[in-house]
């Protein structure tokens, strides 16, 4: 027997050596570990015949030993009346390999019944959330490189020795013959006689996806085929499959190791949230609730989050009323909820997610309808940002500090730049996830809420002349205060710009051509609104007294850092990093109240480091006064 293994090899030898199944009591486990199997021997039987001839006995009367083990896991899978169909066609699969067919056509014999096996026992087969191989880039060196080498090739040091050896993940050929779905499958359930472990406990659904996509890129090369291919073809098929099918393999290569989000419309979107939470439901029931629950986030993220500021545009009550029955359901799977409780809120989320494609199956909107809907997009985006940098140059202009307002300008500026960049590369080079942009948003919000809070109470200790005479020349309005002023600029410029600009592609394709110019129109009438702000804050600014001027200010953005707080919470808990606890409380989007106990957590947090800043301050005022006392 040779010393190369492949990356299936030795599966269900512990199995052979028992000669039992019962450790496979789960039914989604067991159709799993069949999938399995037949990915094993539809990637290795090819190469252990040629003309009808064994050219390697030992792996040939493996793959003999596999399908055995195989037959048994069919039988012991539930009952139903299709399965005997599927137990026909793994037997005529034994036939042909007994038969040393052609290793094509076992191979194709293998995929068939994947496909079969898969369907009949619900085994979803593509990624809830789209792939993205730059997240599994450090995953591959965290947890293979070490073994397989850094480029895929073997040869890592801990793998020196080993019997059998690490996989070569740069084997074309042989990655060829396996799915995506295969290397996820194998990355979950380890191999099972070897130094390849299981990683279901160490990394989640979303992640073995992610590695997988990495190591395809292995024997990918880029492409430029027009041949776009569904995210099910490229998680379930393989590239054999597409090339015996006159297919563009390399194309398929390439998509594959870089998955992109697919551009589907309204219906669509909803459409498959509707039928991923059905599928997070059905592994609710078998028992795999941190499977559940990604596909309960996938369902929102890659779905109904998409069309949502479409939805804002026609009606903004039903789309909150959509979003918090989508999170109530997550939250029950998350809360070990009973099956009946967790299919009961996914019925009334199914509920709400037909009244918003009602809604959406209109078509274009009215021109009078994309105008007022542009404009509330810019104002309701743009307020905070332009506040924040209103008051912040009213307040270095009117404490002659115009350098330092130099620094703010080239903050904004290069987020407009960063914005811009971040919207390209999204839309022409790849494709930005769900996920990734709520946790984008999450980070900034609450990264701009800290540095608010902190320019806040700063500017309330400095609202009396003297204090700020005393400390005008130190280094906070010198080289270090430029750069903090320009890096809040940045943040609450981009926090907010890259958001804007999603909204305005749905917005664009929703109004359609006829509504391209009311689109435009209300995006400037907007613009003017918030520049006069802007002016107000400015102009006013310079009529106040400074220590009323600095308290205004730092009032102003105190209280923005709280409303950043809480949107903040709010993008994590949409991307799923953070659960949801819903409290009976009002809502106020504008100001980032939301009826959630995480939220609302944050924006208590703030305020209290609000209150204990301030607190010090007063304390210090009064000190320094009793002293000059």
């Amino acid at each position: 027997m040779s010393r190369y293994r492949s990356l299936f090899s030795w599966l269900m030898l512990p199995l052979l050596a028992l000669g039992s199944l019962a450790a496979l009591a789960e039914p989604l486990d067991g159709a799993a570990q069949a999938l399995h199997m037949l990915g094993y021997i539809g990637a290795d039987y090819p190469a252990t015949v040629a003309d009808g001839q064994v050219v390697d006995a030992g792996e040939y009367r493996e793959q003999l030993e596999f399908i055995g083990v195989l037959q048994g896991l069919v039988v012991a899978l539930p009952a139903k009346a299709e399965r005997a169909e599927l137990e026909q066609g793994i037997a005529a699969l034994k036939h042909a390999v007994e038969q040393r067919q052609p290793g094509a056509d076992v191979a194709h014999q293998a995929r068939q019944l994947s496909a079969r096996l898969a369907a009949l026992y619900q085994v979803a087969q593509t990624p809830a959330i789209t792939p993205d191989p730059e997240r599994g880039a450090p995953l591959y060196a965290q947890h293979c490189s070490v073994c397989h080498g850094d480029a895929g090739a073997g040869d890592g040091p801990a793998g020196i020795g080993l019997e059998p050896p690490p996989a070569n993940l740069r084997d074309a050929a042989r990655l060829d013959r396996l799915s995506l779905y295969d290397l996820y499958n194998t990355l979950g359930l380890g191999i099972e006689g070897t130094d390849m472990p299981a990683f279901a406990d160490q990394l989640d659904d979303r992640q073995r996806w992610d590695l997988a996509s990495y190591i395809a890129g292995f024997s990918a090369a880029p492409a430029q085929g027009r041949t776009q291919f569904r995210m099910a073809d490229l998680a379930g098929r393989t590239p054999a499959e597409i090339v015996a099918e006159g297919g563009d393999g390399a194309a398929f290569r390439a998509q594959r190791a870089h998955p992109t989000v697919e551009k589907r419309g309204p219906q669509q979107l909803i459409g498959h949230t509707r039928s991923t939470l059905e599928h997070s439901l059905q592994a609710y029931r078998d028992g795999h609730v941190e499977q559940a629950y990604d596909l309960s986030v996938g369902a929102y993220l890659e779905g109904f989050e998409l069309v949502e500021s479409a939805l804002d545009n026609l009606d903004a009550v039903q789309r909150k009323t959509t979003e918090r029955a989508l999170m109530a359901y997550r939250q029950a799977v998350q809360d070990g909820a009973s099956v009946a409780q967790a299919a009961q809120a996914l019925e009334l989320a199914k509920v709400e997610l037909d009244k918003s494609a009602a809604l959406l199956e209109g078509g274009a909107m009215n021109a009078s309808l994309s105008f007022f809907s542009s404009m509330l997009i810019l104002l309701r985006e743009g307020l905070e940002a332009i506040l924040v940098l209103a008051a912040i140059l009213a307040f270095l202009n009117n404490t002659g500090q115009q350098q330092a307002a130099r620094s703010v300008h080239v903050g904004w500026g290069l987020a407009l730049l960063a914005g811009v960049a971040t919207w390209a590369v999204a839309a022409y080079v790849i494709d930005v996830s769900g996920a990734q942009r709520e946790l984008l948003e999450g980070a900034t919000a609450l990264f701009a809420s800290v540095v608010l809070l902190w320019v806040g109470v700063w500017m309330h200790d400095r609202r009396h002349a003297a204090a700020w005479q005393d400390y005008i020349k130190s280094s906070l309005v010198g080289g270090g205060g430029r750069f903090g002023f320009a890096v809040l600029a940045f943040f609450s410029v981009y926090r907010e710009l890259f958001e804007v600009i999603l909204f305005y592609e749905t917005l664009w394709l929703q109004a359609g051509p006829a509504g391209h110019g009311a689109v435009l129109a209300g995006a400037g009438a907007a613009l003017v609104v918030l520049l006069g702000l802007a002016w107000v804050i400015l102009r006013g600014s310079r009529k106040l007294p400074l220590a009323t001027f600095f308290g205004v200010n730092a009032v102003l953005l105190c209280i923005l850092s709280v409303v950043f707080a809480g949107h903040g919470v709010a993008a994590l808990q949409e991307a799923g990093v953070l659960g949801t606890r819903p409290v009976a409380f009002f809502e106020f989007d504008w100001l980032g109240i939301h009826p959630d106990a995480w939220s609302l957590s944050a924006q208590a947090l703030a305020l209290a480091g609000i209150a204990l800043l301030y607190g010090r301050s007063l304390l210090g005022e009064r000190r320094r006064t009793a002293e000059q006392a």
